[in-house]
């Protein structure tokens, strides 16, 4: 699946970036890895906030 993401980035533009942040649980303190599609303009901005 994440071949076919890479391929639909590549082919739309360099505008977009995937990225991958590692989020603890509160609950059990594991973590988890959440994966979007942003902006390149957006990236500080999501990887600054909470």
């Amino acid at each position: 699946m994440a071949k076919k993401v890479v391929a639909s980035l590549q082919s739309t533009g360099k505008d977009f970036a995937k990225v991958i942040k590692a989020v603890k649980s509160p609950k059990s303190g594991a973590y988890t890895f959440k994966e979007e599609i942003i902006h390149t303009d957006k990236v500080k901005e999501y990887f600054a906030k909470k």
